[in-house]
């Protein structure tokens, strides 16, 4: 049985609006269960490596053995499909910045917020990006269209920065701003995958190793040393299976 493209496109595009959806509203009911957002960022990163590191290494695998001319294709640490540059790039925008800004302004604003300032920015931030790293030009409409969508920006995140100097003890305004940064990085992100023209499974190994890499010792580190606190050893085992199920594998 096959599907019109336009069937599949409805579809994936349906798909897309649950796993945002489910992604900010659990990260958000997250934000006040015990764990620290670096604590989510670790298992999210850990969950998809269980996946995505296998994933690769087999990736990388096949091409070297399908290799033609006897030159192998560049890969990072035998594991993303990547070379080193291009797996850092969006490793660092796509992963590790992208998930650290995030889960953080979760701690600080309400879903409502995330719903406008992370998906709902996106076309602008992307739009942004796109001017500038690879010298997009904007017709009026979608000038239009763009100029709507600061302005929604404009009247949530205003709203929160006016209540910051009204209300000295409110912080939702540190969690738009985080929101605001991660639409960014996820935007740097997306323009980085057209530009060099990415398959969608190799670009998400490659954030998936970036992060697992990097990010895990580093969190180690920190935590043994005092630095950052953690609140793994105190969370019940039920509550990391599904953060590593759900954040790793399903919203990666």
């Amino acid at each position: 049985m096959r599907f019109s493209p336009k069937t599949v496109g409805i579809a994936a595009a349906i798909v897309t609006v649950a796993i945002w959806t489910s992604f900010i509203v659990i990260a958000r009911a997250t934000a006040h269960r015990g764990l620290t957002p670096l604590d989510i960022c670790l298992l999210r990163f850990t969950g998809a490596a269980l996946v995505l590191l296998p994933w690769g290494a087999w990736m990388v695998w096949r091409r070297a053995k399908d290799r033609v001319g006897g030159v192998l294709p560049q890969s990072w640490l035998g594991l993303s499909p990547l070379g080193f540059r291009l797996t850092a790039l969006i490793g660092l925008v796509g992963g590790v910045g992208y998930a650290c800004l995030a889960y953080s302004g979760f701690y600080f604003a309400p879903a409502a917020h995330a719903s406008v300032l992370l998906p709902g920015t996106l076309p602008l931030s992307t739009t942004l990006m796109a001017v500038l790293i690879l010298g997009d030009r904007v017709s009026r409409v979608r000038a239009l269209g763009l100029g709507l969508i600061f302005l929604g920006d404009v009247m949530v995140g205003g709203a929160s920065l006016l209540r910051a100097w009204t209300e000295p003890g409110s912080e939702v305004w540190k969690g738009d701003l985080l929101f605001l940064a991660a639409s960014t990085c996820w935007a740097v992100y997306s323009v980085l995958v057209r530009k060099h023209a990415l398959q969608a499974v190799q670009a998400t190994i490659a954030i998936s190793v970036f992060a697992f890499v990097t990010y895990v010792p580093v969190y180690a580190l920190l935590t043994l040393s005092g630095a950052i606190a953690s609140r793994l050893a105190s969370a019940p085992w039920g509550e990391i299976v599904f953060q590593m199920v759900f954040q790793g594998i399903g919203s990666v």
